[in-house]
């Protein structure tokens, strides 16, 4: 391992191990490696105790790994992946097989580590609502090619800058599309007060995004410019 090496770190969908390790142990053994590559600015590895405890899995702390369930597990494949404090984080399809209360419990350790640690993640997934919760840049990859990238809010723009408003007045229904939903709110509330009910507001989603970008690339209605065209080779 290089000091280079030692600065990413990678988090596989699924990967071997002997499952008799327990985890603070198995923790404890693969940080070492990393002690050599710390410095003033950036001690490593993490204390092993202080780690545990980070993802959530003190109560497991000396539980063999082949013991423990779904979630807990990819807890520790996070561990694992930062016990060494990369400053570049790969996280490869993370939630694949999740059940709701996992997936949840998972995003927020992300964020947990987004927000503690100065790591940047890479994250890869399939699930477009994870993306959206999760990243402040998203990268849209369509055949091997970038065909949108920025912000959710900034992608959503380019495809429709209006949000949807439904809501009921007096028994009725109604749909109506604008540019500015807050401003239109503001305007509904103004004239009719109480009557207003059901209210709710639907901004493009980034499914929405995804799907009319990859169309409009794949039909040839959208071009790619070449300062945004990247060929993503293997």
């Amino acid at each position: 391992m290089t000091r280079h090496g030692a600065r990413l770190d990678i988090v596989l969908q699924s990967w071997r191990d002997h499952g008799k390790w327990r985890v603070r142990e198995l923790l404890g053994h693969l940080g070492r490696y990393y002690t050599p590559y710390g410095t003033p600015e950036r001690a490593r590895p993490y204390d092993t105790d202080e780690l545990v405890s980070m993802v959530g899995l003190t109560d497991q702390a000396d539980t063999p790994v082949a013991r423990l369930s779904g979630g807990q597990r990819r807890r520790l494949d996070v561990a694992i992946g930062i016990v060494g404090k990369p400053d570049l984080l790969f996280l490869d399809e993370p939630t694949v097989g999740f059940d709701p209360q996992a997936r949840q419990e998972f995003h927020d350790l992300v964020r947990r580590l987004s927000d503690r640690e100065d790591t940047t993640i890479l994250l890869t997934t399939h699930d477009l609502d994870e993306a959206e919760k999760l990243a402040d840049r998203i990268v849209i990859l369509s055949g091997g090619v970038v065909v949108a990238d920025g912000s959710a809010a900034e992608l959503a723009e380019r495809v429709s800058g209006k949000a949807e408003v439904r809501y009921s007045r007096d028994g009725e229904f109604f749909t109506h599309s604008d540019e500015d939903a807050t401003g239109y709110v503001r305007e509904l509330f103004a004239a009719y007060g109480e009557a207003i009910g059901d209210l709710e507001v639907r901004r493009v989603r980034l499914e929405d995004v995804y799907l009319a970008m990859v169309r409009e690339f794949e039909s040839g209605q959208r071009t790619v410019a070449p300062s945004e065209l990247t060929e993503v080779t293997a």
